[in-house]
């Protein structure tokens, strides 16, 4: 290498040297100041290719996108001075350059401590003036519109940052005070678990009681069919006896004779006290010759 090259590439290295100490860029996604000496020189570097002065000026960047601030939940009383337990969060970004680097140098974390603050000021003035229930449910969101509007104004003044949005994400009770909603909330349904069954074991007693009404009259409207049809039955049987009796009455005598020899000694050791003569006899006698 002769030394025409070597002093091409010094006189090269010098020019990058200067060049990065001199150029700087501010991306879209930042926000900027020129400093001169330590003094605020540009408040606000607009995104693109710029010059500076060596030594003389220094470049401070900051990122311009929404920020999150999630907050350590906090104890905070109501206006029942009754105390819960709020987790919150913040949505933040740099609005006035000039007043955020004054007031936090540039530090992100510092901002963010002194944001925190302000928050949980805010917060503790909103839940003071309103009950539990206005703060759970009923003006929740009219609390953190009131909260974001106040507190983007007093961060814009004092830090420079503009607050996009608080909102709060929990709310609890303290652990004590927790177990005895809980056990006055158990208390409750069990109440209410008592009364539903005392309501359905009435309604039980009153269904059993009407079916059992109902069995009974549908067992006597049974029973007196069954005799009515028994009876019919009774008078037609008796009807075809009467007609086979007049028809053939020696014969009809004999099937009943019959019919009560079989039921009377249907059984072994079955004895009978009767005189030989008796018409029960009748037909087991010997026939006469003739």
């Amino acid at each position: 290498m002769n030394s025409k090259s070597l002093v091409m590439i010094i006189i090269f290295a010098v020019v990058v040297l200067i060049g990065q100490s001199t150029l700087y860029i501010v991306k879209e996604t930042e926000r900027a100041v020129l400093l001169k000496f330590g003094e605020v020189s540009e408040a606000d570097v607009p995104p693109g290719l710029h010059f500076k002065i060596p030594v003389m000026n220094k470049v401070r960047k900051f990122d311009s996108r929404i920020l999150t601030l999630d907050a350590r939940p906090q104890a905070y009383l109501t206006l029942e001075k009754k105390r819960l337990i709020v987790d919150s969060f913040v949505k933040w970004r740099v609005a006035d350059v000039q007043k955020y680097y004054t007031a936090t140098s540039g530090n992100e974390f510092t901002a963010a401590q002194l944001l925190s603050d302000r928050v949980d000021t805010g917060l503790r003035n909103q839940f003071g003036e309103r009950t539990v229930t206005e703060v759970v449910s009923g003006e929740r969101e009219e609390l953190m519109r009131e909260l974001t509007k106040n507190l983007s104004e007093i961060a814009i003044q004092e830090l420079g940052v503009e607050v996009v949005d608080v909102r709060v994400k929990r709310i609890d009770l303290p652990q004590e005070v927790s177990e005895s909603v809980y056990d006055r909330m158990r208390t409750e349904r069990e109440r209410e678990a008592r009364e539903i069954r005392s309501r359905g074991k009435e309604l039980a007693e009153g269904i059993r009681a009407d079916a059992d009404r109902q069995k009974t009259v549908i067992e006597a409207e049974a029973y007196r069919e069954s005799q009515q049809v028994r009876g019919e039955g009774d008078a037609v049987a008796a009807k075809n006896y009467a007609e086979a009796y007049s028809d053939n009455p020696e014969f009809y005598s004999f099937y009943r004779s019959l019919q009560a020899y079989r039921e009377s000694f249907g059984q072994s050791g079955d004895v009978l006290v009767l005189k030989p003569d008796s018409d029960f006899f009748k037909y087991l006698g010997q026939p006469k010759a003739e």
